[in-house]
């Protein structure tokens, strides 16, 4: 299925590994150029080496500053913007419950999953609006499924459903679509790296990682995390002009973890 997405300008952000990089690599495999926006390089360079269109962009998109830049290196390289693709986030799991999260530690979890998409938004948005583009926010189960243990970052990826619900009823009307993937666990070092959530878990409870992991995908009808290349095709696909008028919409990707409708 041709995506339409031969020609189009890209920004990623997260752009470096795990979700962030599949969707990086599905968009330049459907012919798009890609500004991949990330902390560290990470394996980008390999795409540049092999002679991808990918511009990566080594910035802080948890500073307002890192959002502008980030888009301004779009417009510079490529002359415009016709996708975003918010995919920075963040998780601390909080195993001593809610009484052990700090004003700090509510700030960082707003600024990485809530504002970091608000700021490079912001900054996108005009640009969007001159080729009525698209954004695609990368949330979660958890906006809708809170979870004591990751409390602060359940709250945040709420207000991102939120907000970017809300924008799309405003700017609708003027061409730009607005839409958010929200997967449940998904193979990538958030949850399976060595600071990720099962390892976490696992110190806390004097159990193992594997463990908590396979608990985690046991919940799911699928009894399997997602892996980030079906979050990333999603994420296209929405990005596409195959989902012209999807717009507003929050797709679940969990393997069956919510059972509520």
């Amino acid at each position: 299925m041709d995506l339409g997405l031969t020609g189009k300008t890209a920004i990623v952000t997260g752009a470096s590994k795990g979700i962030g990089l599949a969707v990086t690599r599905t968009l330049l495999d459907e012919g798009a150029s890609v500004v991949a926006g990330a902390r560290d390089a990470g394996d980008l360079p390999q795409l540049v080496a092999d002679g991808r269109p990918v511009h990566p962009v080594e910035v802080d998109l948890s500073t307002p500053e890192g959002a502008v830049r980030v888009v301004e290196e779009a417009v510079t390289t490529y002359g415009g913007v016709d996708i975003l693709i918010n995919n920075v986030g963040a998780v601390r799991p909080r195993p001593d419950g809610f009484a052990a999260i700090p004003d700090e530690e509510w700030a960082w979890s707003v600024r990485m999953n809530l504002m970091a998409a608000v700021r490079t938004t912001r900054a996108a948005l005009p640009h969007l609006l001159d080729r009525r583009g698209c954004i695609v926010s990368t949330c979660s189960v958890n906006a809708v499924l809170p979870d004591p243990l990751v409390m602060d970052y359940s709250a945040a990826k709420a207000a991102l459903a939120s907000f970017s619900k809300s924008l799309s009823k405003e700017v609708g009307p003027r061409g730009v679509r607005v839409n958010t993937v929200s997967p449940g666990p998904v193979a990538t070092d958030l949850w399976l790296g060595d600071h990720g959530v099962a390892n976490v878990v696992a110190a806390a409870g004097g159990g193992d990682a594997h463990s908590v992991a396979a608990e985690a995908a046991a919940q799911a009808a699928t009894g399997r995390f997602t892996t980030p290349e079906e979050v990333a095709a999603m994420i296209v696909v929405l990005a596409s002009s195959r989902a012209g008028n999807i717009t507003g919409a929050d797709l679940v990707m969990d393997g069956g973890l919510v059972q509520t409708l």
